[in-house]
């Protein structure tokens, strides 16, 4: 079975807006988005706490909640606003158990590590032009 099931619309995604990886991300979602299917949100603020989880566990991986409630975390709410937006989600490859484990993984030591990116390979994994100066120095993306 899928580990992807069809998400009800709209999708609302908790996303970390200061850290560039994750901005470059959302931007190229929303510029795809031409139904209007993800309401993105910043859980980056201190005081935030409106969320489906704590903040800390927001600012850990990136959480979405479709329209019927269900919450969605790391690998599973990237695959969620892809299809969303009409990008392929991984489909069948991150269904197998040893590739989507793996996936689950190398997600989190991304996340855990997004700050410390260089700005090349921001760029590149986003697939997007060059990150904000206000947020990267001397080659390197910091919090």
């Amino acid at each position: 079975m899928s580990r992807l099931a069809v998400a009800a619309y709209p999708l609302t995604v908790y996303y970390d807006a200061t850290c560039p990886l994750c901005v470059a991300e959302m931007g190229a979602m929303r510029a795809r988005d031409t139904a209007g299917r993800l309401h993105l949100v910043d859980c980056s603020p201190l005081g935030f706490c409106t969320g489906p989880a704590p903040r800390e566990a927001l600012m850990t991986a990136m959480h979405a909640v479709d329209a019927s409630g269900r919450v969605l975390s790391g690998v599973a709410a990237i695959r969620a606003c892809r299809a969303a937006v009409g990008m392929p989600a991984g489909g069948a490859l991150l269904d197998l158990p040893i590739v989507g484990a793996l996936a689950d993984r190398a997600y989190a030591v991304l996340a855990r590590n997004r700050y410390r990116l260089p700005r090349w390979l921001v760029a590149r994994l986003a697939g997007r032009g060059a990150i904000a100066p206000a947020t990267c120095a001397e080659d390197h993306c910091r919090f």
